[in-house]
């Protein structure tokens, strides 16, 4: 009996770690065709995307490949989502290409050594956010900072890739503003050809992305510039190719670096897995509403680092969720996890075989597939719905934007984290005071700011607070209940707290209520507290309030104490 009860634990145990044991034998054989179709959609998609990519990392593009390919190999094992399809992006790749830059002093194999060393960190965070379970801290930042910090991310991606769109020598290094400046003064250096052939590409992929959603038409686009660039000699015409990209997959192992350069890598694969976790969660959650499927953020935490490690060991760099690639899955009909499996492979078979043909791509076609690409990172319909409905958090939305454009992708989230933060604070600083009146008809009692035909309880005011009471607020309670009672055209004989908004009381928060007590007491008006929480009241009670308001049980109602006022009974009045 024990040896079977722990057979049956053991095999629970092993089913949270490999979620692929709980749904693979559940798999039905006419997902599979659907799961293979969506690979190979999937994997025409991810190659040029993955390049692209690459390039704002300021990597080789076979490295985008190795980052693409060994993380879908093993991903599928680890995820709790179905439809999650981890890649690289471009918010990754351009942190990247931004800071690595001043560690690495120019060696190439460094840099790269650096790049595969980071992700290698953030699958170790990724591991420890997963077993202690801090996947509930992805809540902290909102999906405002986000909006801003996409929006913000894709005009600093545009601002690097104009110049290889037009066909002119780029800026390495600055600012968005810096960047812009460089483009503006440098368009009179703009290739002909180059403008020619990269405005054709951009044209045919926005068309592609109005009619042909989620279809492969930049794997179209770039195997139609690969030939254009053949045909008609580009490379002679002062359009600049892509290279060599080597064939075969790298020796895995351990990046080369010593213990001083993780130490100053610690940071950045801190914002990578941030990101990494915001965008994987956000996913997650976009398909769970979709199909009505459950996603364990720490169990994603986990896939993250099996997909980094895979990554930082064959010689990719840090790659997350991808919002663009679970698209394409879905809507090539993805029904599982194996879609993204099928996809590595065929990713794998283009790294061993065939990544030589893509020497002759050209710059303006991997610059207008970038473009397009984050595109998709605006969410216009967001901004302008804060705008109308929420204006702090479209504050914090244009904060975060403006920190990437002006201090870089970091700050930029940093500054949107910490904005949104301050308001959350400044909220429960502050929080609403409702003074409440009985409803005409109805034993229930609302908010007479919203409602002013609720009906008055005369020689009483009703107060709730719709946040917990605590050390940051309780003054802010206090005042406004004292002011609107000597503001009141008749001293009222008593007030009445509804406790029942307020979850949580502190030390501070009951000796709020100690004072107002006395306050109001030398006013000649008495207090009473009703629908306190069990640990409010416990908080209360050794706090010594009940002796001065009366009892504070769970049996007494606001609509309770009313009727005892109103009928004069004893307990419910002054506390003289």
């Amino acid at each position: 009996m024990n040896a079977s009860a722990d057979y049956i634990a053991s095999g629970s145990t092993l089913r949270r770690i490999f979620p692929v044991l709980a749904w693979i034998p559940q798999y039905r054989a006419e997902w599979l065709r659907a799961d293979l179709v969506a690979g190979v959609t999937l994997a025409a998609y991810v190659i040029p995307a993955a390049i692209g990519d690459t390039s704002l990392a300021q990597l080789p593009p076979q490295v985008g490949l190795y980052a693409a390919l060994f993380p879908a190999l093993v991903f599928w094992v680890f995820c709790s989502s179905r439809l999650t399809i981890v890649s690289v992006t471009s918010a990754i790749s351009l942190l990247l290409g931004t800071s690595l830059g001043s560690l690495s002093g120019g060696d190439a194999s460094r840099y790269a050594a650096l790049a595969a060393a980071t992700a290698v960190l953030v699958a170790l965070l990724a591991l420890g956010a997963s077993l202690v379970k801090l996947g509930g801290i992805l809540n902290f930042v909102s999906e405002s900072v986000m909006a801003g910090f996409k929006t913000g991310v894709a005009f600093y991606l545009a601002s690097t890739q104009l110049p290889k769109l037009f066909g002119f020598a780029g800026v390495h290094g600055g600012d968005f503003w810096s960047r812009m400046g460089h483009f503006f003064s440098h368009l009179h250096e703009s290739n002909a050809a180059a403008m020619m052939t990269g405005f054709v590409a951009l044209a045919i992929l926005v068309i592609g992305k109005v009619f042909f959603t989620h279809r492969p038409v930049a794997l179209l686009v770039v195997v139609g510039g690969i030939l254009c660039a053949s045909w008609f000699g580009l490379d002679e015409r002062g359009v600049k190719l892509l290279g060599d990209v080597p064939q075969g997959l790298p020796r895995p192992g351990i990046p080369q670096v010593d213990l001083k350069e993780l130490n100053e890598l610690l940071p950045l694969a801190l914002a990578c897995f941030l990101l990494a976790a915001v965008e994987t969660a956000a996913v997650g959650r976009l398909f769970s509403a979709k199909r009505g499927t459950r996603v364990d953020p720490n169990q994603e935490f986990l896939a993250l680092a099996a997909a980094n490690l895979a990554s930082g060991l064959g010689r990719g760099f840090p790659v997350s969720g991808g919002m663009s690639q679970s698209l394409v899955n879905d809507s090539a009909g993805g029904r599982t996890p194996l879609s993204g499996f099928f996809a590595g492979v065929i990713l794998l078979i283009v790294t061993v075989f065939f990544s030589g043909v893509l020497r002759d791509l050209p710059q303006p076609v991997l610059a207008a597939v970038v473009l397009v690409a984050v595109a998709s990172l605006i969410n216009v319909s967001l901004l302008r719905r804060l705008w109308r409905v929420a204006r702090g958090e479209f504050i914090v939305a244009v904060s975060a934007l403006v920190g990437v454009l002006c201090s870089g992708l970091l700050r930029g989230v940093l500054i949107g984290a910490i904005i949104s933060l301050v308001l959350l604070l400044r909220r429960v600083a502050k929080p609403h005071i409702a003074f409440l009146g009985r409803i005409p008809g109805a034993r229930r009692f609302s908010d007479m700011e919203r409602h002013p035909d609720n009906l008055l309880v005369p020689g009483a005011v009703l107060v709730r607070v719709e946040s917990d009471l605590v050390y940051f607020n309780a003054e802010h309670v206090h005042d406004t209940v004292l002011e609107h009672v000597r503001s009141a055209p008749q001293v009222p004989k008593i007030v009445i707290c509804d406790l029942g908004t307020s979850p949580y009381v502190d030390m501070a928060g009951a000796d709020m209520l100690n004072m107002l007590h006395d306050d109001l007491q030398e006013i000649g008006v008495g207090l009473h507290l009703v629908d306190a929480h069990s640990e409010v009241r416990d908080m209360l009670r050794t706090e010594g309030l009940e002796n001065k308001v009366g009892r504070i049980d769970r049996f007494t109602s606001l609509e309770d104490a009313v009727n005892h006022f109103m009928r004069g009974e004893a307990g419910i009045g002054y506390n003289g």
